[in-house]
């Protein structure tokens, strides 16, 4: 593994850390930093919708708003380079596992407060360099478990 390689792997995996930051903070502009402007971002798996970056940046603030509270853990990353172009390998395969919480305060609540998610699973992700950065162009949701309180 050369340096330049390191580099886009740390890139890359700062790249999912934004995403859960720009998720679990509410803060949809920060998804710009994230994914392709023709982004296609699949959360079927999990009950969700299949759109463009625009159609579910808007889902996600009407759905989520529900549930204030939102933490993911994002691990287990596997990043696989093909795609080579005049800068070198310039498109990758990224699956990460992830689990999240949401819940319906930011305040304390007891663990069987009713509306209380926690779920698991992995993201697979088709990502790019660009002029800005490794950004995502696809990100498909594989959801593998979820739980929810009363």
């Amino acid at each position: 593994m050369d340096l330049r390689e390191i580099a886009d792997r740390l890139e890359i995996i700062d790249l999912l850390g934004r995403y859960a930051r720009a998720v679990d903070s509410g803060q949809w502009h920060l998804l710009d930093d994230v994914f392709t402007p023709d982004a296609v971002i699949d959360y079927r798996s999990a009950g969700g919708i299949r759109g463009t970056r625009a159609e579910v940046t808007a889902w996600l603030a009407e759905v989520l708003s529900g549930w204030p509270g939102r933490l993911h853990l994002i691990g287990s990353v596997t990043i696989g380079f093909d795609g080579a172009g005049s800068a070198g390998l310039d498109e990758a395969a990224v699956s990460a596992a992830f689990t999240d919480t949401l819940a319906p305060s930011r305040e304390m609540v007891a663990a069987g407060t009713a509306g209380l998610l926690r779920g698991g699973g992995w993201y697979h992700h088709r990502v790019c360099r660009t002029a800005d950065g490794w950004r995502s162009r696809e990100l498909v949701e594989e959801q593998s478990w979820r739980t929810i309180t009363g």
